[in-house]
């Protein structure tokens, strides 16, 4: 992950209202993890979205992001809960954790900040460096098709949620433009927070980019940095992947 992409992660607190309740991954997770002894490590954990309720399952953790402000959440949010969780600020494409893992996972589109070959590279390897022969990485990545990929680059909305808080409501939109060349869209998410009334009292926008990856170029990026794809699908729920998929969710073993 690139330091000057992290825009959208510079309130913590706002990703959880926006995140946290959202967890389609945890049943996929929690069957893997029951398979896999010894400690999981999660890969861009952000502010421990999955890596706590993990924990709270009895499984050992540790979660690794670049985000300072992000770890920091993290770690409030498990100490409150007195959970044993180890957060490590590092580069996720330079880890350094002295130790080896049967389980490694990635989630919420992770990969996609990772926006160089080159980076994308240097993450599978940390990866592949942190797992035992046969170990798993599992990670899920947006799936690049036409209606992902050529949304109009004019603001769109996107959902509406309501605030704990402040109770007021939030319409968000995007904007998004699609560079073919790097394979890279450039999203900007417009936040506007409306009163009781409904009218518009606020209005916040961030930026971010996200590199796309195409499902053959998967597999060639996968095998040339040590892994066997176990299994492809479209969701959580392990549906097989299609034309019309909005994600991709990857299950890998290192072979080498």
């Amino acid at each position: 992950m690139i330091l000057d992409n992290t825009e959208e992660y510079d309130n913590p607190t706002l990703y959880d209202k926006e995140n946290e309740p959202y967890l389609p991954e945890m049943p996929f997770l929690l069957k893997w993890a029951s398979k896999k002894e010894g400690t999981i490590i999660d890969v861009a954990c952000g502010t421990g979205r999955t890596t706590i309720p993990l924990a709270k399952k009895g499984h050992k953790l540790i979660g690794v992001d670049i985000h300072r402000g992000m770890l920091d959440e993290a770690k409030k949010k498990s100490s409150n809960l007195d959970l044993q969780i180890d957060w490590v600020e590092q580069d996720c494409t330079k880890m350094n954790l002295n130790i080896k893992s049967n389980l490694i996972y990635s989630v919420g589109n992770s990969f996609q900040h990772f926006l160089t070959n080159e980076s994308q590279d240097a993450l599978l390897s940390s990866v592949n460096k942190h797992l035992e022969i046969d170990g798993i990485f599992i990670f899920g990545t947006r799936f690049p098709s036409v209606e992902e990929l050529l949304q109009p680059p004019t603001e769109e909305y996107w959902r509406t949620y309501n605030d704990s808080e402040t109770l007021n409501t939030v319409d968000v939109y995007t904007i998004s433009n699609y560079d073919s060349l790097n394979q890279i869209q450039h999203y900007t998410t417009i936040r506007k927070y409306k009163n009781m009334d409904g009218e518009i009292i606020d209005e916040h926008k961030t930026n971010i980019s996200l590199r796309y990856v195409f499902p053959k170029e998967m597999e060639r990026i996968l095998s040339a940095n040590g892994f066997e794809i176990v299994h492809r699908y479209k969701d959580w729920k392990q549906a097989p992947l299609t034309n019309d998929s909005y994600e991709m969710i990857y299950v890998c073993k290192k072979t080498r």
